[in-house]
């Protein structure tokens, strides 16, 4: 049986509101991020996961254990939710997770970028040849 869990912290990094998706499962931690306008309500947030569920581009797993399933006291579960609300930022698994994800994509981009950066020289490299054809014949 498949374990998984999922968290959605949304908090104020200044000028926009974040909400910071996290998925734990059995092979690592996913992390997705997601950057809202103005403050959204809930519904909005909720709507928004619905309608751009296939869209949200996790980063890869982050090795990492589930912690097991234990019975918590109502009071340190009061403590740990007004924790989790206060303004802290994001998680260091998070943000390991977004950090890898960002080099992931700049890799992407430059891997990209330097495929049309030869094919741009290979089309000016054709140019000057052909131009240098032209000449020859003596026209």
């Amino acid at each position: 049986m498949s374990v998984s869990k999922a968290r959605l912290t949304v908090y104020f990094q200044e000028p926009f509101w974040i909400g910071l998706y996290q998925r734990e499962e059995e092979d690592g931690c996913r992390v997705c991020k997601i950057t809202f306008g103005g403050e959204p309500r809930d519904q909005e947030v909720l709507d928004y996961l619905l309608a751009h569920w296939r869209e949200l581009k996790f980063s890869p797993p982050m090795a990492g254990e589930l912690p097991p399933d234990r019975a918590v006291n109502p009071k340190r579960a009061r403590r740990e939710a007004r924790k989790a609300v206060q303004p802290v930022g994001t998680g260091t698994k998070a943000q390991q997770a977004l950090q890898l994800q960002r080099e992931q994509l700049k890799a992407e981009r430059k891997a990209i970028s330097k495929e049309q950066k030869e094919a741009q020289r290979e089309r000016k490299l054709a140019l000057r040849q052909e131009k240098r054809r032209e000449k020859h014949k003596g026209h």
